[in-house]
């Protein structure tokens, strides 16, 4: 079935006997039984809930898995993963981590046994001299957050294969529209559900895919016992959204496109970090691995101060965290999404004073030009 069909219809799955065309927001805690030993197919709904199974079902379906389990945020779905771990366990990552990846490894997951190496996941001699006895996993941001660095996820998968290793990646940016890494190789999809997916900077939600049985029924067991379930409203507004998320995909992507090449061309900026840019140093595979760019655009000014005047000044675009809604948002990552990185790694990684990440939104794209050029000043 065409993607943007799977996107308007979803599970094949009916909810209910009304011939409702909108699914029906099932707002139950609990439901009864039939008889004693007998089931409706639903109990409780942390382990589930119609409206919720119809949104696990579409997402599932969108990134060719067999089974996705909907969350309350992002954090929520990666935190429940790590128990998928134990203590002396050993994960190698991207060294440009999201902000709140990170500070989850490294103030909770360490707290609990399990190391991390931090690596270039786009080197993939460097991902294999950090593989110890004890490495179970590695973890890939593609494009990663927020220096746009792109990691070959079927070269990772057949290195990770060798040494039985889970790959797990990290598909907000990208999302199954433009990038099916388990078409890839991987084991393990995550998605901030509350960016691309829903779109509308109105709901936190949070996705975990997989395309094999028994990983999927250890995720379900850990599911059903940690309980950051995603509730009935908040599915329903995801499922609404996700009916016109390829357009919103096209269209964001073609406003990033050209903004990408301005911004480029403009004399107060440095660098501009964005893979459909054929400077960028991973494009040849971007091309290849995924069916488009998005529209994640990272770039450096020329010094704080312009920095400091774009955050202040901009006026269609807004200066706010979070990412993938049809409003563009601005950030600023030393101090938003990367302040618990410490100061060290962040300058390492390019991510300093200078450095704004834009997230491009529906608007008219010369309007949006005309907001940046006025900020950025001639």
């Amino acid at each position: 079935m065409d993607f943007q069909t799977l996107c308007i219809h979803g599970s094949e799955k009916k909810c209910d006997s009304t011939g409702a065309v909108s699914v029906p927001i099932f707002q139950s805690a609990t439901f009864s039984h039939p008889g004693v030993g007998q089931s409706t197919g639903y109990d409780y709904s942390r382990q589930q809930n119609p409206t919720r199974e119809h949104l696990e079902i579409t997402v599932a379906r969108l990134e060719n898995g067999i089974d996705a389990m909907a969350f309350s945020s992002g954090m929520s779905a990666l935190t429940m993963m790590m128990e998928l771990f134990s203590p002396g366990d050993h994960i190698i990552a991207s060294d440009d981590l999201y902000g709140g990846s990170h500070r989850l490894f490294f103030h909770l997951s360490t707290k609990n046994g399990i190391t991390f190496s931090l690596v270039d996941t786009s080197d993939i001699s460097l991902i294999e001299t950090a593989i110890t006895p004890s490495t179970k996993a590695v973890f890939i941001e593609t494009p990663t957050n927020p220096m746009m660095q792109v990691t070959d996820i079927a070269a990772v998968s057949r290195l990770a294969q060798k040494h039985g290793l889970l790959v797990i990646v990290d598909n907000t940016f990208l999302t199954p529209y433009f990038q099916k890494p388990l078409d890839l190789g991987a084991d393990i999809v995550l998605h901030s559900g509350t960016k691309y997916l829903c779109g509308h900077n109105d709901t936190l939600a949070g996705f975990l895919v997989v395309k094999d049985a028994e990983l999927s029924e250890r995720l379900r067991f850990l599911y059903k016992t940690t309980g950051a379930c995603i509730s009935p409203f908040d599915s329903w507004l995801l499922i609404r959204s996700i009916k016109t998320f390829p357009i919103r995909m096209e269209r964001q992507q073609e406003n990033a496109s050209r903004i990408a090449k301005w911004l480029s061309g403009h004399s107060k900026i440095k660098a501009v970090h964005y893979p459909g840019l054929e400077s960028h140093p991973q494009y040849e595979i971007s091309r290849r691995q995924a069916s488009g760019f998005g529209a994640m655009i990272s770039f450096e000014v020329k010094d704080e101060e312009t920095a400091r005047r774009v955050l202040e000044r901009v006026q269609v675009i807004q200066y706010a965290e979070s990412l993938g809604g049809v409003e563009s948002l601005i950030t600023y990552p030393m101090l938003q999404t990367h302040a618990d990185v410490p100061e060290e790694q962040r300058e390492a990684k390019g991510i300093n004073n200078r450095l704004l990440r834009f997230s491009v939104g529906l608007e008219g794209c010369d309007d949006l030009i005309v907001d940046l050029n006025q900020a950025i000043g001639g």
